[in-house]
């Protein structure tokens, strides 16, 4: 079966604590999320949800660094040293989506 693009594997696994503390910060994203739809229920000030939302977009973007810098390290590193260079476009294009 091949894989598709949509569902590859990194090929060095991130370690358990990694693990743990990537799944904890998703976490509390959640729980900020779920915050924000409380504070819409409650009919909260604009100004108050916004700065939520902006917390909560913060939060993903800081783990998504996290990932790209793991990704930098691990997989783009692999992928050079088996000759694949066209690797470096995936990751700038990844750099890019993260702005």
């Amino acid at each position: 079966m091949d894989n598709c693009e949509c569902c590859r594997q990194k090929n060095t696994p991130r370690d358990e604590r990694t693990l743990r503390s990537l799944k904890s910060r998703l976490n509390r994203i959640t729980g900020q999320l779920n915050g924000i739809g409380k504070m819409l229920d409650d009919n909260r000030y604009c100004g108050d949800i916004l700065i939520q939302i902006a917390a909560a977009e913060k939060a993903l973007q800081s783990i998504g660094y996290v990932i790209l810098q793991e990704h930098m390290k691990t997989c783009l590193t692999e992928e050079i040293k088996k000759g694949n260079n066209g690797i470096m476009d995936e990751a700038l294009e990844l750099i890019k989506k993260l702005k």
